[in-house]
């Protein structure tokens, strides 16, 4: 992404930790948590996003899809949260008045602060899909949160060996 856009396919729902994961060719899955392959979609800088699985798969995982239905193509503003090229990157990039987050590990646990000084003033409501406290054994495992936030906030997140952490933040 460094010259433009790329061309991947995210959204894998099912989903395997390194160790567990196998080529299936008639139930295809992906390496990493689910949390990894929500955030993928903001991450990756891709003008016609694709849906990478079976469409029974996104019927049965609303929460998961519908987080992916509202990530834009476009984007007005990107920042860049901390990142070291081969182990992590996290993002947080602004369309209309919403903000969304990614951030993506390699095979290996992170904790991370997030600072929320990009914001504007004002409280936001932030949805966001973390990894869940079984993630490093079943990569499917995840929790949705909700909450307020202002730009005085931060947050301590922790993503599981391959894991993610995705969000939306809405303005009030």
């Amino acid at each position: 992404m460094v010259a433009g856009p790329i061309d991947y396919t995210p959204g894998a729902m099912i989903n395997a930790q390194e160790k567990n994961f196998r080529v299936i060719w008639n139930r295809p899955m992906s390496m990493g948590t689910r949390c990894h392959q929500l955030a993928m979609y903001v991450v990756y800088e891709s003008p016609l996003q694709m849906l990478a699985d079976n469409p029974s798969n996104y019927m049965r995982e609303e929460e998961s899809t519908r987080f992916i239905a509202s990530v834009p193509v476009v984007w007005d503003d990107t920042h860049v949260l901390e990142a070291k090229i081969g182990d992590y990157v996290g993002l947080a990039r602004k369309s209309g008045n919403d903000w969304f987050i990614g951030i993506m590990g390699d095979g290996e646990a992170h904790e991370f602060d997030i600072d929320f000084s990009f914001l504007d003033d004002g409280e936001y409501t932030i949805e966001y899909f973390a990894d869940g406290a079984n993630a490093h054994r079943y990569a499917s495992d995840y929790k949705k949160l909700t909450k307020k936030i202002s730009a005085t906030d931060k947050m301590k997140i922790k993503l599981a060996p391959g894991g993610g952490w995705a969000a939306r933040l809405s303005k009030k």
